[in-house]
């Protein structure tokens, strides 16, 4: 095990060298003067000349991405020139509030997108299987910020049962009531399409374990449905799942920037996108490499949580 957790982490150093540089790249091959964006239409070809100076961007790419992240390597992601802050505060007071939305809709999706395949694979065709199916065809092709625009409408001003968003301090006057009816309908918002793909998976694995000869063995043992279900079965099914589960989480890390941005959720997607539209690079650069690093070792923790239920993953 130490030995497939050695060479899972020797494999990391290349992917992150090359995530650090995508996102480089990709950002500052936007088109567009990031000066003229901070300054304003008012500004000067003086003033423009001395902002790209102070940024570093008069200099060549290659020698912008080795400044970069030597920085980036000691923890400084720099400063933001619209907030006027450590571009590395601004992350931290963000990364929370997204941790918190992120995790809720995978703990969502992966709970209820695992039960609901469990129960559409052992009925089915049944009713049950085919109700299961039509939902999750509709979950699929929904896209998140449209449902939380629906679920806006509906809970938020029709039936006025729950807040529309707008939260501003996740610890405020409300308490943690307050957090947890501000946190349903973004989280299921999020939710939706990862537990959709969960299910359609879940149910798969399930009916390829359900066909093999040692359940129907185990039946004739006498053991109970249930124990057969979920000792038998689901173990050997759930192996295949887990891979999936760590791209869950990256969907609903990148799905954050849209949900925060419907329901004006204070984490790190609603800061991108105000950065992206004010051409706040080092901003965008920091937020963007955040999420990507996170998804890299939610991934790494996936791969080792799948060899510990098949010792068979860490022979190949």
């Amino acid at each position: 095990m130490l030995n497939y957790t050695f060479h899972r982490l020797l494999l990391m150093a290349p992917v992150l060298f090359g995530v650090t540089v995508v996102v480089f790249l990709v950002i500052s091959l936007i088109p567009g003067d990031p000066a003229h964006a901070i300054l304003g239409t008012f500004a000067t070809p003086e003033n423009v000349k001395e902002l790209n100076a102070a940024l570093g961007l008069d200099k060549p790419l290659p020698e912008q991405y080795v400044i970069w992240i030597g920085h980036v390597l000691t923890g400084d992601f720099g400063r933001s020139y619209v907030l006027h802050r450590p571009v590395i505060v601004e992350i931290g007071d963000r990364l929370f509030p997204t941790l918190l939305l992120a995790g809720t809709a995978l703990v969502l999706s992966s709970v209820f997108g695992i039960l609901f395949g469990i129960i559409a694979a052992v009925r089915q065709n049944g009713w049950q299987d085919k109700l299961i199916t039509v939902t999750v065809l509709i979950g699929i092709s929904t896209p998140s910020f449209w449902l939380g625009i629906l679920l806006i409408f509906w809970f938020g001003v029709r039936l006025a049962w729950l807040p529309v968003g707008g939260m501003v301090d996740l610890f405020g006057d409300g308490g943690f009531a307050d957090l947890v009816r501000h946190l349903i309908l973004p989280s299921f918002a999020l939710a939706a399409v990862a537990g959709a793909v969960l299910v359609r998976l879940t149910r798969g694995s399930m009916l390829e374990v359900l066909r093999q000869d040692y359940i129907r063995t185990a039946r004739a043992k006498g053991l109970s449905e249930r124990s057969v279900i979920y000792k038998h079965a689901f173990r050997n099914a759930f192996i295949n799942v887990i891979p999936v589960l760590g791209i869950e989480a990256g969907f609903v890390l990148g799905g954050a920037v849209y949900i925060e941005t419907v329901f004006q959720w204070p984490g790190i997607g609603r800061m991108l996108v105000q950065a992206i539209s004010t051409r706040d690079i080092l901003l965008v650069q920091g937020g963007v490499l955040i999420i990507a690093v996170a998804y890299v070792f939610i991934n790494l923790v996936t791969d080792l949580a799948q060899s510990v239920l098949d010792p068979r993953i860490r022979r190949k």
